[in-house]
């Protein structure tokens, strides 16, 4: 064990001094993911240390934009995937994806389309109901039509191209 003296602080008593247990990638390598424990308290947490990068804008389609959000992606795919069983780290390794393929396809803004679309074709390859929870927000379902119209697609084991696209 050895100990690193830097600017992190204990987030439960503030002590800057703290040893790093154990380090290990993290993040699909993105990431180092470090286990420490503060000199002062003896508590542990743990952080993470990944590159800065740019920031990337949502266009969303009233017009306005926003910082594209990790967390916001997340959270709709958690509340899709609501008591199906889903595993957190299946859908922190999606969020990943979506957002590695959106820094790769555009420089400074995606339109929020295309993050739904990436979320709809993760939910599809994670869990068939969740899919459908998503996709009839996602596409504001109006009649049950709209419902079976999709079921049908899952039952045949395919993802509806009109489904994911508008």
């Amino acid at each position: 064990m050895w100990q690193e003296r830097n600017q992190m602080k204990c987030p439960f008593c503030g002590n800057e001094d703290q040893r790093v247990l154990d380090s290990r990638p993290a993040r699909e390598g993105e990431a180092n993911r470090r286990r420490r424990e503060c000199v002062e308290c003896n508590r542990r947490f743990t952080t993470f240390e990944e590159p800065e990068r740019p920031r990337l804008f949502v266009e969303k389609r009233n017009g306005t934009r926003e910082e594209f959000s990790r967390d916001k992606c997340f959270n709709s795919m958690l509340i899709a995937c609501r008591k199906r069983g889903v595993p957190i780290d299946v859908l922190r390794s999606s969020v990943e994806r979506i957002e590695r393929d959106l820094f790769q396809e555009f420089e400074d803004e995606a339109p929020t389309q295309h993050i739904g679309d990436k979320v709809l074709a993760e939910l599809f390859e994670i869990d068939s109901v969740a899919y459908v929870r998503f996709a009839s927000v996602y596409k504001k379902f109006d009649t049950v039509s709209d419902f079976q119209h999709i079921i049908d697609s899952v039952t045949r084991g395919k993802a509806e191209p009109s489904i994911l696209s508008n």
